[in-house]
């Protein structure tokens, strides 16, 4: 059953252009992983520091796969170190 991954960040950063290659390499890799669909990453009209990534995949399990590997890890932990906040993560199915 394909899932939704709900991913939200918020960037509390003086340096931004660190931020972006670590980010497209998350999305770089995870669109190479087994059961990858697609990636919407959205940014906060109200407040632009807060972004909304839905990464969507063919089962929970590949996405808990790509989540629990130890590349996928790494590259978070940089991201988080630099933004000074932990990233939240949460599953969806369709309703139904």
């Amino acid at each position: 059953m394909t899932v939704h991954v709900i991913i939200k960040r918020k960037l509390i950063i003086n340096d931004p252009e660190k931020l972006t290659p670590l980010i497209k390499e998350l999305s770089d890799r995870a669109k190479l992983q087994e059961g990858y669909i697609s990636t919407d990453t959205l940014q906060s009209v109200d407040n632009p520091g807060e972004y909304l990534v839905i990464s969507r995949w063919d089962t929970e399990e590949n996405w808990k796969s790509w989540f629990q590997s130890k590349e996928r890890r790494d590259i978070q932990g940089k991201v988080d170190s630099l933004i000074g906040e932990r990233t939240f993560y949460e599953v969806f199915k369709p309703a139904g």
